[in-house]
């Protein structure tokens, strides 16, 4: 029986995460002439071309793309299978990804993370802010945290808990425009839009009855937190997370409306890569993370 090169793979891994030979080449410490004879030897084996390759640019092939991600478990099962034999979860050592909401990475993760490293100092985190969803895979992420309803996927998810979302409006704009009292009135209101979502309604809930929404009205935007400013000088309606409108409701600036209609299953998840293993630095910051925000985010 013919071994797996189980090092060309790791290589190829390499290769997919930096985008480049020569990056790949010198986080392994090794020189980029070895890198690409390890691809080649692979590209060799599989009887298959893994990149596209031209003086300004390196992509992924077809079937690159397709083993993409394979080379990537391979590569990270390995490290966790030698971090585990160290016994290293005593005292985690390396890099962790970390990908999280904008305006939610602000104002939770980020100093979540501060705490983090203060008790772990032999951890690194590279923390990556976007509302865009990210490609955990291919943007070599480690733990990715999501406000949203979760399409079924090959991810690993858990469910941290439940993210309220207000229908929103400072009084002086519901005092002109009048409060609805059934989603249906939001019609004909000006209703900001996030851009980010995959499916622009607005859907409502109220026992048997089902509304859905399609809003219109001044703002569009990728982020949540950027619509608090008009909201404010009363130029429309948003529908947020309570994160993020909780001060105003509190201060008066925003008053919500509609709270006997749910709009929405909103939660926060922790996503990572599949696979059953995973460096010991990466389970101990999930581990963080899980009990953070399952104070910030109780099961309702």
């Amino acid at each position: 029986m013919r071994l797996p090169d189980f090092e060309a793979w790791a290589m190829f891994a390499c290769v997919v995460e930096h985008r480049s030979f020569s990056a790949a080449a010198q986080s392994i410490g090794v020189s980029k002439a070895t890198v690409s004879k390890a691809v080649a030897r692979l590209e060799v084996s599989l009887g298959t071309t893994l990149f596209h390759r031209t003086s300004r640019r390196l992509t992924l092939s077809d079937a690159g793309q397709s083993l993409a991600e394979r080379a990537g478990r391979i590569l990270a099962e390995a490290q966790a299978a030698e971090e585990q034999a160290r016994d290293a979860a005593a005292a985690p050592t390396g890099l962790v990804r970390v990908a999280a909401p904008m305006s939610f990475g602000q104002t939770h993760v980020a100093p979540a993370v501060a705490d983090f490293l203060k008790a772990h100092p032999g951890v690194e985190i590279d923390l990556t802010l976007s509302d865009a969803k990210v490609d955990i895979v291919a943007d070599g992420i480690d733990i990715a945290l999501r406000i949203a309803e979760l399409p079924d996927s090959s991810l690993r998810a858990r469910r941290l808990g439940p993210v309220a979302v207000r229908i929103v409006a400072s009084p002086c704009y519901w005092q002109e425009r009048g409060r609805p009292t059934h989603p249906a009135d939001l019609g004909g209101h000006a209703c900001f839009r996030y851009t980010n979502m995959p499916n622009p309604l607005w859907h409502f809930r109220r026992g048997e009855e089902e509304v859905s929404v399609r809003p219109g009205g001044p703002l569009a935007v990728n982020n949540g937190e950027a619509m608090l400013p008009a909201l404010r000088l009363g130029l429309g309606v948003a529908r947020l997370p309570d994160f993020l409108v909780d001060a105003d409701i509190a201060a008066g600036t925003l008053e919500p409306v509609l709270p006997d209609w749910s709009n929405g299953a909103v939660a926060l998840h922790l996503l990572t890569p599949p696979g059953t293993l995973r460096p010991a630095r990466v389970g101990v910051l999930i581990d963080f993370f899980s009990s953070r925000f399952r104070t910030l985010c109780p099961r309702g």
